[in-house]
């Protein structure tokens, strides 16, 4: 069984929907539109949910696509995955972008993208003279076939 941790939800605007898990065991809670806007063939727009969270320290909200979207009609999230600090109280804001052939309307209530909570490891950095040698060295970019 997973962690559970408790997620604080602020609704800045009457239509907002709170995220929530469509199916027992998803992953991803569902992030909806408080808009309508239409997002032409080729270009991107910051799409509102109308919702603040506050998330513990150590966490992070991740912003993702949502397959059915990409499939049927080429939108994502542009920055994917987007990610939604601990610290950060301010709308969550969702940027599409429209790879498809047409013109993609978003509508109120609709879903939009989808946020994974996940755990944060913090790193130290240290300076130093050279690396410890590696089987793949500096291969990359299709090094690997």
């Amino acid at each position: 069984m997973n962690e559970v941790v408790k997620i604080k939800v602020l609704k800045l605007n009457q239509l907002a929907i709170t995220p929530r898990y469509e199916h027992s065991g998803d992953a991803g809670l569902d992030l909806f539109s408080v808009e309508d806007q239409e997002i032409p063939v080729g270009e991107s727009r910051l799409i509102r949910t109308g919702i603040a969270i506050e998330i513990p320290m150590g966490t992070e909200a991740q912003v993702r696509p949502r397959s059915g979207l990409a499939l049927k009609h080429g939108i994502t999230v542009l920055n994917t995955p987007g990610t939604i600090d601990a610290g950060y109280r301010g709308e969550i804001r969702v940027i599409l972008i429209n790879h498809g052939s047409a013109a993609f309307q978003v509508s109120q209530n609709m879903k939009i993208a989808q946020m994974v909570i996940t755990p944060v490891i913090y790193a130290t950095l240290e300076i130093v003279d050279e690396l410890s040698i590696s089987t793949r060295g500096e291969k990359g970019f299709g090094s690997s076939g």
